[in-house]
């Protein structure tokens, strides 16, 4: 048998070590993310209250939730199609019902065996995601953003893939925290240590205030949620040119509508 030259044979060997280097760091940070998820405080939901705040997708009592499926799937193929994983959802101002939207659409991710999905409320004018879900523990976004908190802290981890992170206070100079480099970088080590599929953001209307502008570079892609017979069509065509030059359109939800939710 003819043997290999020793360059090649010293090539191979080095390789071999080069990709038993990458497995292990492979192997190390799959360690780390199951202990990051298993460290965060579990999230029970009461059906009842759910229901009463119109988060279908729980327990799918309410066939309205057959909606927000077909807006996860068709959400997962278009991050899918273009290698996104972050999205924000907004509205053009208040009361649109962008908060529910953003918890039916993380409760239909949560059903994805294979999709592990983060919904973090980021609304620092008016958070209502832990209200929305009857949380009372105190939790501050303002500390997590600034780097002074852990993420089990903010996070809380419903089933096996879904963590939501609450926020029980506003924050006063929202903007400015939101395009600050601590924020970027907190959210960045989250990302890093999660390595969730998909991040939602609920982030506030984006009419009254500049708080989406700020933050719209931190995400691949948008959701508008607008409501029939309030939001109008000077607003969503306002918003629809605003998101589209700062960042990619993923839809817009027309919700609060008699006919049902497109």
């Amino acid at each position: 048998m003819e043997q290999i030259p020793a360059p090649l044979h010293e090539a191979m060997r080095l390789r071999s070590i080069d990709r038993l280097a990458e497995q292990t760091v492979q192997s190390a940070a799959r360690f780390e993310r199951e202990m990051t998820w298993d460290s965060l405080p579990t999230l029970t939901v009461n059906s009842d209250l759910a229901e009463h705040n119109r988060i279908v997708t729980v327990n799918r009592s309410n066939q309205a939730y057959s909606a927000f499926d077909m807006l996860r799937t068709r959400l997962l193929q278009c991050l899918r199609q273009n290698g996104w994983t972050s999205v924000a959802i907004t509205s053009p101002r208040a009361s649109c019902g962008k908060s529910v939207v953003a918890l039916n659409l993380a409760f239909s991710l949560a059903n994805q065996a294979d999709c592990r999905t983060v919904l973090m409320d980021l609304d620092l004018k008016q958070p209502d995601i832990g209200r929305l879900l009857g949380m009372k523990k105190p939790s501050s976004m303002e500390e997590f953003l600034n780097g002074n908190c852990e993420l089990h802290e903010v996070l809380h981890r419903y089933g096996d893939n879904l963590a939501i992170g609450i926020n029980s206070r506003p924050v006063k100079f929202s903007a400015e925290l939101l395009q600050s480099l601590n924020a970027a970088k907190a959210l960045r080590d989250m990302r890093k240590r999660m390595t969730p599929d998909v991040i939602l953001f609920d982030l506030p209307p984006m009419l009254p205030n500049d708080d989406v502008t700020a933050f719209l570079p931190n995400v691949d892609c948008a959701i508008l949620v607008v409501a029939a017979d309030q939001s109008t069509m000077d607003e969503v065509d306002v918003c629809e040119r605003e998101l589209a030059e700062r960042s990619n359109v993923a839809g817009v939800v027309l919700n609060r509508c008699r006919y049902g939710l497109f």
